[in-house]
């Protein structure tokens, strides 16, 4: 942590190929992440209430209580590590501390929403569709955001967020 609080990450090429890597695996989890939301469902909002709710002309069932728990049981772990991660990560980015914390905030709510919205599709009513579009939009967009922040702050030599944010 001394080195990126420090900027030292720019003069530790180990630090740098490992933070690399973790971006390199979190751009293939963000797409993989369109796949399978798509794979799905659409953002035809139509299309989300079908996939939780049923659609008896495509012989779909509505996703179980069960299913919907085994589902989230992962998701809201690992997306709670993931968005703990990369949101510590852009700390030390060189950009506006309000825009930081705005981006922090709407991660972390996307992402809830993201989950539970699918619940709120499934037992209280389709016109939480719109909802489940949206976070996962948020979602999504926060994400690429933080990943080309943090990936342009590893990249270049230079200034550091953490002793930045003294000054603005």
């Amino acid at each position: 942590m001394r080195f990126v609080i420090t900027g030292e990450w720019r003069k530790n090429k180990l630090l740098r190929v490992i933070l690399g890597f973790f971006l390199v695996y979190t751009t293939l989890f963000w797409v993989t992440n369109f796949i399978l939301y798509f794979g799905k469902m659409g953002l035809d909002p139509a299309s989300v209430a079908s996939f939780y709710r049923g659609d008896e002309e495509r012989f779909m069932q509505p996703r179980s209580l069960v299913g919907l728990a085994e589902i989230s049981h992962g998701h809201l772990f690992a997306m709670g590590i993931l968005v703990l991660t990369l949101t510590h990560l852009v700390l030390f980015v060189p950009v506006s501390l309000r825009f930081r914390g705005r981006l922090v905030v709407a991660t972390f709510a996307f992402a809830l929403l993201d989950e539970l919205s699918g619940w709120a599709v499934r037992f209280l009513h389709a016109s939480f569709a719109y909802l489940k579009v949206a976070s996962f939009v948020g979602t999504q967009a926060s994400l690429f955001v933080l990943l080309v922040l943090i990936g342009l702050a590893v990249a270049k030599s230079g200034r550091n967020g953490y002793s930045d944010a003294e000054s603005q």
